[in-house]
């Protein structure tokens, strides 16, 4: 896929600057908002610590600011909040993602499981304070009630039962099953897709955007998330463990429905640029002032870890 020059305008080198700064950024304000909750056991606010902490790329929190700031020209308190409860609540699915009653993962970003350093009750209690954490500090630390409310029903929708859990309940339901491309664009959907849209859309609601505006950003946020876990499932089989900080070929052995399964590694590597082309589509409106997402999706398609 050839970038147009309004994607060029921003290179490979400064992007990985950008997402560095903002993920410090995010980390800075969620070991704000853990540390200053005196009374977390200490166990269990150091496991909550170890994987929120732990080094990540933080993309769906960039997303989150890069909008707001696209939209807003700053980042204020709002888009701070709503990038760092977008990372708890992903930090909590790779919790539990990792256990043994779901993936059995034994090594995430490079370093033992939250399961594996403490033990599965201690890890099962970090997700979900981390869950609830999220919650909390967006009803507690946002400027005003009904942005608040807001962006707690969008976060809920896409974490919840009809979204994230809704795609790891089908996720498991389909391990070792004939299925169809219909039904794994829809696990995706649920359990990739739908929370890089909610960063998306609480990006655009920190920068104060329209509901024209809102749907826009959130469906480019739901074809790159798609497009996320499309490499996702190429780098499982193309991938090494040391290259990923996770086990490598874990999908294949426990007979999940992937992209390459079903497709080939061909046929999803052109459903991915496929969808980017979608997510660009999206964006288009919002002029230059979008190169960063645009860069962002690009990198995404081409991710090698």
């Amino acid at each position: 896929m050839s970038l147009s020059a309004g994607q060029q305008s921003i290179d490979e080198i400064d992007f990985k600057a950008q997402l560095s700064r903002e993920a410090a950024e995010t980390d800075r304000v969620m070991g704000e908002l853990l540390h200053s909750r005196s009374h977390i056991p200490d166990r269990l606010k150091e496991a909550m610590g170890y994987m929120l902490l732990s080094p990540g790329k933080r993309i769906r929190a960039a997303m989150v600011r890069w909008v707001c700031r696209m939209l807003s020209g700053h980042i204020g308190r709002d888009g701070q909040i709503a990038a760092a409860a977008v990372e708890m609540v992903h930090t909590y699915s790779l919790i539990h993602d990792d256990l043994p009653a779901m993936d059995n993962d034994d090594l995430r970003r490079g370093q033992p499981s939250c399961h594996k350093q403490f033990n599965e009750a201690t890890a099962i209690l970090a997700g979900d304070a981390l869950l609830t954490l999220a919650f909390e500090a967006l009803a507690a630390e946002t400027t005003n009630p009904q942005t608040a409310v807001q962006m707690i029903r969008m976060l809920a929708r896409a974490a919840g039962p009809e979204g994230m859990i809704a795609g790891q309940m089908a996720d498991l339901e389909g391990e070792k099953t004939n299925g169809t491309l219909e039904q794994l664009r829809s696990i995706h959907i649920s359990k990739t897709g739908r929370m890089f849209a909610a960063a998306a859309g609480l990006g655009a609601i920190a920068g104060g955007a329209g509901e024209d505006q809102i749907d826009l950003l959130a469906d480019f946020g739901l074809k790159i998330g798609l497009v996320f876990q499309i490499a996702d499932d190429l780098l499982d089989i193309l991938a090494s463990s040391e290259q990923l900080g996770k086990t490598a070929g874990k999908d294949s052995r426990q007979g999940k429905l992937t992209y390459p399964s079903l497709v080939g590694v061909q046929r999803a590597r052109q459903i991915a640029e496929d969808l980017t082309a979608e997510a660009l589509e999206a964006i288009a409106p919002f002029g230059p002032q979008a190169d960063i997402l645009r860069r962002l999706a690009v990198e995404l398609l081409k991710r090698k870890k």
